[in-house]
């Protein structure tokens, strides 16, 4: 019997959120994060991430997401954890710097230094993040898998 091939996983092109509102929702992430509207329209708009993007779907209706959550790369934690504060959002209790938007979706905040995620050269440079760096745990990781940055 022979095995029906498959395809591997390699990564994601987008998230997509429900939320009640587009353009409540394009001004809370805005508190948040600078970022590139890629385009909207009356239900869904699409936050560029350079060579992925966040999309934001007009109509929630579960309630707010317990342990199911993404985690959001971004080029300084701290930062985000103090827009966080000014914007009144609360963060939930754990290690991570997670928190719920207004409409209930779970989102951890991770720093791009401290993970294996890692954008190739020419897309940092496309979004004017050359000098973006992985601190010495990351790289440790990333070499151990023959992935070592360049």
């Amino acid at each position: 019997m022979t095995e029906t091939p498959k395809a591997r996983a390699v990564g994601f092109n987008h998230v997509a959120l429900e939320v009640g509102d587009i353009d409540a929702a394009l001004e809370f992430y805005g508190r948040l994060f600078r970022f590139e509207l890629r385009s909207r329209g009356e239900t869904s708009a699409f936050i560029d991430l350079g060579d992925q993007f966040l999309a934001l779907q007009k109509g929630r209706t579960q309630p707010a997401d317990e342990g199911r959550h993404f985690g959001l790369v971004v080029t300084d934690k701290e930062a985000v954890r103090q827009a966080l504060i000014a914007a009144g959002v609360e963060l939930l209790p754990g290690r991570f710097l997670d928190f719920l938007d207004p409409w209930g979706n779970r989102i951890e905040i991770v720093g791009y230094d401290n993970i294996q995620f890692t954008k190739a050269p020419h897309v940092l440079r496309g979004m004017g993040l050359e000098g973006l760096a992985k601190n010495e745990r990351a790289v440790e990781e990333l070499t151990a898998k023959g992935m070592a940055p360049e």
